[in-house]
């Protein structure tokens, strides 16, 4: 996720620690907040309520160590000034109170800090967080010191550098980005979603993205080798085709002379009308065989004028003239009877 900048902010609220020091202390106030100098600069205002307190606790708790309280925020100082940083004591916990604000819990002072206080030479409690720059909204409260300025003059940068490097060096997981209501939505979060929940549901998206990968890789493995019970190649459906193209060719060429020869016998067609037929009993075998079959006979071209005998000896093919024909016919003999006859004799 994308780091949000933050910065540091210090305020001295008018929330007196009481002349008998308790367990308890405001730190911050609910609502929008400002410090009499104008602070903050980069934010309208500083800004807490109910959610985003909820969100400060949640990253107080992962802290190993109690939060100081000091005198004056010489915790921060010291690291400039050279002196020596005293805890006036130290809180474990913090609260939130609807109305009021973030309250320290489990405070304990130290023997000094009671006497001061009980003395009243101590009154305030000032608070040092880090905040959004552009919302205001308050991330985490660092620590706290007992002053009697009821609003700081800000920060030197010196100072805020300081606080700044203890936030990195605290011993406690490092500050999380909250998720942010879009993420929330994209990702079908509830409310009260939190980091974890946003890895869990990154992960199981991953997890989903990575089942998807594989049944894509799968297809197109099965898609690259295709099952040959199943499936031919191009190539040899082409080859099929041309075969088949070729044998269908072949088969009508031998009906379209079959039926060219016999129409030409028996004078259906003329010799002259034989190209014609042929061509279209190619493109069109149905039409020609139509036609065929509807044309009438010419009589004279399907017999001979010598009656089938030879026009120069006038003899059939059985040796017989065609008045001997005649008499075999007229006689009910057979052709080779009556010439086995006609040599007898």
């Amino acid at each position: 996720m994308t780091t949000r900048s933050q910065a540091i902010g210090m305020v001295a609220c008018a929330f007196e620690v009481g002349a008998t020091p308790v367990t308890e202390v405001q730190l911050l106030p609910a609502g929008e907040f400002r410090a009499e100098d104008g602070r903050p600069r980069d934010a309208a205002a500083w800004r807490l309520d109910a959610e985003i307190a909820a969100l400060v606790i949640k990253r107080g708790a992962r802290r190993v160590n109690r939060r100081v309280i000091d005198y004056e925020h010489q915790t921060l100082n010291t690291e400039w000034n050279g002196q020596p940083a005293p805890a006036a004591g130290w809180f474990s916990g913090l609260q939130w109170r609807d109305g009021e604000g973030l309250f320290a819990t489990g405070v304990q002072w130290t023997p000094k800090a009671t006497a001061a206080i009980d003395a009243a030479e101590y009154r305030y409690i000032s608070a040092v967080f880090s905040y959004l720059p552009e919302s205001g909204e308050v991330l985490d409260v660092l620590n706290a010191g007992l002053t009697n300025a009821p609003a700081i003059d800000g920060m030197s940068e010196v100072v805020a550098r300081a606080a700044a490097r203890r936030t990195l060096h605290d011993p406690q997981p490092p500050l999380e980005n909250d998720v942010d209501k879009a993420l929330k939505e994209a990702l079908d979060l509830t409310e009260g979603a939190g980091i974890d929940d946003a890895v869990a549901a990154i992960a199981a998206l991953r997890t989903q993205i990575d089942t998807a990968q594989a049944a894509v890789a799968a297809a197109k493995a099965a898609t690259a080798t295709p099952d040959p019970a199943k499936y031919a190649p191009v190539t040899v459906v082409e080859e099929l085709r041309t075969e088949i193209a070729a044998l269908r060719a072949e088969s009508t060429g031998r009906e379209v002379d079959t039926l060219v020869a016999a129409a030409l016998a028996d004078g259906r067609l003329l010799p002259a009308q034989e190209g014609w037929a042929r061509e279209l009993g190619t493109t069109n075998l149905a039409a020609l065989t139509s036609y065929v079959e509807s044309a009438q006979p010419i009589a004279a071209l399907r017999s001979s004028q010598s009656g089938g005998a030879d026009p120069d000896t006038g003899e059939g093919a059985d040796g017989l003239n065609a008045q001997q024909t005649a008499i075999c016919r007229a006689m009910g003999l057979d052709s080779k009877t009556y010439k086995a006859g006609l040599a007898a004799a």
